[in-house]
């Protein structure tokens, strides 16, 4: 089963948030700990399909489609800041009646997890943090960006070429990873010429520009809340980076996926489960 669920964020944005197994029972909801699901820059809800249906055997796992991406509202591009990541995630939960909950976020999501865990402690019991650097990325990688999002060949004639060009073609990929042409075939839609990214390029770089060009160490050492920093071996966040992150984190824990990239929970299923459930049970169990 998958239901949908909309939800007011910041400014009045219509934000979609998906369940995808059966909700708990009648005289359940309550009793049942809750997990928000946030996709990284550029990924949708669905991205946590296969995490959130094990996890509602016990939990009531509700992924959020945020702003600019999925079937969410894709607000002007002055919408785009860090600040309305986190209210939305915020009204997210309020409006759901998730929280206390833990926050499974993946690259931009997990910032915005470790920024709201830092901003409402109220509202977060738990933070996983998958494969999101706390360092200042600079404007190179801006630039870098910008020019990957120009060499896309768009639109595409079939998923067959979104699957080939991303997981093969595309120059960013050093050897074959058919798990990133299948994360890229999920956010394309078909349109008149052929298929196109559900999302707007210009306002993904308006978003990762927000978050770029600073470091977030300080918002990480205000994480009261038991953390895990998940990396994958070939993954964006180098191992001494991310064991600094746990030291920084007051509660911190680290766990790592090998043979995974970038897209842990994509690449290795069964192997980000065996990460991150032992944490989720200390977490979520009375």
């Amino acid at each position: 089963m998958v239901r949908r669920i909309d939800v007011t964020g910041a400014g009045g944005a219509r934000l979609a948030a998906w369940e995808f197994a059966d909700p708990p029972k009648t005289g359940e909801i309550d009793r049942a700990p809750g997990v928000l699901l946030l996709h990284g820059l550029m990924g949708r809800a669905s991205h946590w399909a296969s995490t959130a249906r094990w996890l509602s055997e016990r939990h009531r796992a509700v992924a959020l489609d945020q702003r600019g991406h999925g079937q969410s509202d894709k607000p002007p591009e002055a919408s785009y800041t860090r600040e309305a990541y986190v209210e939305d995630a915020e009204a997210a939960l309020e409006q759901l009646g998730l929280a206390p909950t833990v926050v499974i976020g993946h690259a931009m999501g997990a910032l915005t997890g470790w920024q709201l865990a830092a901003k409402r402690p109220d509202l977060v019991c738990g933070l996983i943090i998958c494969d999101m650097r706390a360092s200042a990325l600079g404007a190179a990688s801006q630039r870098e960006w910008e020019d990957w999002f120009k060499a896309w060949p768009v639109p595409f004639a079939t998923l067959a070429d979104v699957r080939k060009w991303f997981g093969e073609d595309d120059p960013w990929v050093e050897r074959p990873n058919p798990a990133r042409g299948e994360f890229y075939a999920e956010v394309m839609a078909e349109s008149e010429d052929g298929w196109r990214p559900v999302f707007e390029p210009e306002q993904m770089l308006k978003s990762r520009q927000t978050w770029v060009y600073d470091a977030h160490w300080e918002e990480l050492a205000q994480v009261q809340c038991p953390a895990l920093v998940v990396r994958g071996l070939d993954g964006e966040l180098g191992r001494a980076e991310s064991q600094e992150m746990v030291r920084v984190l007051p509660h911190g824990r680290y766990a790592e996926v090998s043979d995974a990239g970038h897209l842990v929970h994509y690449d290795q299923p069964d192997a980000w489960r065996a990460a991150i459930e032992p944490f989720l049970d200390h977490v979520l169990t009375p």
